[in-house]
């Protein structure tokens, strides 16, 4: 995430939800992106740095666990800029000014200069970001599935200019026997289905066994798969986007929920300014007069009720606001509810690292530290493959 304002609702049920479900069920890595956040806000260095630390707070109070996971900041680990440098090398300028999202955000964010190569090349640095940690997965929505596409082409583009190292079939043939014999039969034999028949199970099936293997290193590991697939050493592996649920939850005057439009309600808001700002919320413009019947699929509040209500629930509002059985107060009062019982546990986590903040300082060095440690075994390889590696 970029550190360029509050957290708020709409980001919890769009992404910290997903994570701490993801965090679960795989090793994860969670960056604040904070080189990402120059990239609009350049001319406002100290709105970043404000946020930072508040961020990370957040993300612990929302409930991504450090010890489930590695979180660190972006410009700790400078490997990021050094591949994407060396990304930037082999990347045609056309890749970066087709993605959907460049002239989309340069008309949405008109009152910023955006005409620098940092914007421009943003989606390589993401890049960057996912195939230095050789990642399998990335957790987007629908709107960043044309980043991951990028991302998948930019490393088979790498793989196809440098994976080609002398000597290849022999040094995978000698991997291969690494295995031992049971797997070693296995792993032929789905080679064989594949690249004979095309047999995308069997396809899956070696990745999966190769996956699980233990006793080779990861340089023989990448050799395999590349060889699987008839290619060349697979340095860069191609990662996959993880579609995840999108937030159905909309701002309080039922636009998306922004900081910008004055409609957010933040992650450790106080009770009474929740409930404050959620009594306050407009509802059905027909409904001028309590006795007035309205309809809830016209109403913002109606959208909260989705997110946070059970069917009996919102079976009582639809019928007592369209009966006018109900008033919009009487409406709302169970989102204030669910809201604060929701933050509730929230602000316990948070409260610690509000009180001691180098708890928050000592987790982001750690996370560093590790994230720092994969990162420079990718760049020794990429080094070594481009011709870089002089010792």
């Amino acid at each position: 995430m970029r550190p360029t304002g509050s957290l708020h609702l709409g980001h919890y049920h769009g992404a910290l939800k997903n994570w701490i479900r993801l965090q679960r069920e795989h090793p994860c890595l969670f960056f604040v992106a904070d080189w990402h956040a120059l990239t609009t806000h350049y001319t406002e260095p100290g709105v970043i740095e404000a946020n930072v630390w508040e961020m990370v707070i957040d993300w612990l109070a929302a409930g991504v666990d450090p010890s489930q996971s590695v979180l660190f900041l972006q410009s700790r680990v400078l490997e990021h800029a050094e591949l994407h440098t060396l990304l930037s090398m082999v990347t045609p300028l056309g890749w970066l000014e087709r993605v959907p999202t460049y002239k989309d955000q340069q008309e949405k964010l008109a009152d910023r200069d955006l005409s620098t190569y940092g914007f421009l090349g943003y989606p390589l640095l993401q890049a960057a970001d996912v195939l230095i940690y050789r990642a399998r997965y990335v957790p987007v929505g629908e709107d960043q599935v044309p980043h991951v596409e990028l991302m998948r082409e930019i490393a088979r583009r790498f793989n196809h200019l440098y994976g080609r190292e002398p000597g290849f079939e022999d040094k995978a043939r000698d991997a291969v026997r690494k295995l031992g014999s049971r797997n070693a039969r296995v792993y032929l034999d789905l080679r064989t289905r594949y690249q004979e028949q095309g047999a995308a199970d069997a396809l899956a099936a070696a990745q999966a066994l190769l996956e699980q293997q233990q006793s080779i290193s990861k340089v023989d590991r990448e050799r395999l798969f590349g060889y699987l697939e008839g290619g060349g050493r697979v340095i860069l592996p191609e990662p996959e986007a993880l579609l995840t649920e999108a937030s159905r939850l909309p701002g309080l005057d039922g636009q998306k929920m922004s900081k910008s439009y004055n409609n957010a309600i933040g992650l450790r808001e106080t009770p009474e300014q929740v409930t404050r700002k959620i009594r306050t919320m407009p509802t059905d413009p027909a409904r001028v007069r309590r006795s007035d019947p309205g309809e809830p699929q016209r109403c913002p509040v109606w959208q909260f009720h989705q997110v946070y209500s059970d069917e009996p629930t919102r079976a009582w509002v639809e019928r007592g606001c369209r009966s006018a059985g109900i008033g919009c107060l009487e409406c709302k009062q169970p989102v204030i509810e669910r809201v604060l019982a929701e933050q509730g546990p929230m602000m316990e986590r948070a409260q610690r690292f509000i009180d001691d903040p180098s708890l928050v300082k000592s987790i982001i060095a750690d996370g560093c530290d590790k994230a720092r440690e994969i990162a420079r075994e990718t760049m020794r390889e990429v080094r070594g493959a481009m011709g870089l590696d002089y010792s």
